[in-house]
């Protein structure tokens, strides 16, 4: 069954973050209940599930997850407000989240079982690393929509997504530096990224830039800390 757990979460991971393009967020915070593409992204997830688990056998599984998709997202739709979209962000993935494993627990509670084999370990790496990309970098971006990035970053000329690919590669190596149980590559990393990003921001009048790059870093490191220490702990005790 966790095989199974596995197999739905990564089908989330995939239909929210990797095949849900901007527009689709934008029209359906505009025309909330009245956008199709609720409906699409709904539709998306449905065909996600079916084919990660390919068992029609789970078919009331897969549709009452999705019944219970439009339901969250309609929801927060519906009553997020500007303030409030951040909040209504993370409770929107953690109910999904919820609701995955409560709906498998209650229709399969008598086949439950924690066991990883093989194929659920690869899959909870395959889990983890691709968090680590897209949908990482997409909650960081829900993070800091507090603050007006695109000011502080005025006359601060970069690459384009050049940042993103940095933290992307950042988060990965981290991962494997913990995974691989080399804790101290994390920190020659951590000091190598500190040398090139902040000692070019001394100034006073970079203040604001140089706080905004450090939070960065840290919740950057952080997450990915404790996606591997979450990697390790699965694989060990599940």
């Amino acid at each position: 069954m966790t095989l199974l757990l596995l197999k739905l979460i990564l089908a989330h991971l995939i239909g929210d973050f990797f095949l849900q393009p901007e527009y689709w967020v934008k029209d359906k915070e505009k025309k909330k209940l009245k956008s199709v593409w609720l409906y699409v992204h709904v539709a998306v997830h449905l065909a996600l599930m079916f084919i990660i688990v390919w068992d029609v056998s789970y078919t009331p599984l897969i549709l009452g997850i999705g019944l219970l998709h439009l339901i969250i997202d309609g929801l927060k739709l519906t009553l997020h407000r500007k303030k409030t979209k951040r909040l209504f962000f993370f409770i929107d993935q953690l109910l999904h989240i919820i609701s995955i494993v409560g709906l498998t627990y209650i229709l399969y509670s008598d086949h439950f079982d924690t066991t990883l084999t093989l194929d659920a370990n690869l899959l909870a790496l395959i889990i983890c690393v691709s968090f680590l990309t897209k949908p990482t970098s997409i909650v960081m971006k829900i993070i800091f929509s507090k603050w007006n990035i695109s000011k502080l970053t005025k006359d601060n000329e970069s690459l384009k997504d050049a940042g993103n690919y940095i933290g992307i590669l950042e988060r990965l190596l981290v991962f494997i530096f913990i995974v691989t149980g080399h804790w101290e590559a994390v920190g020659f990393l951590i000091t190598a990224k500190s040398v090139f990003r902040f000692g070019d921001l001394t100034a006073s009048k970079e203040r604001k830039l140089t706080e905004y790059i450090l939070i960065g870093t840290l919740i950057s490191f952080g997450i990915a800390i404790l996606t591997s220490l979450l990697y390790l702990n699965l694989i060990h005790y599940v």
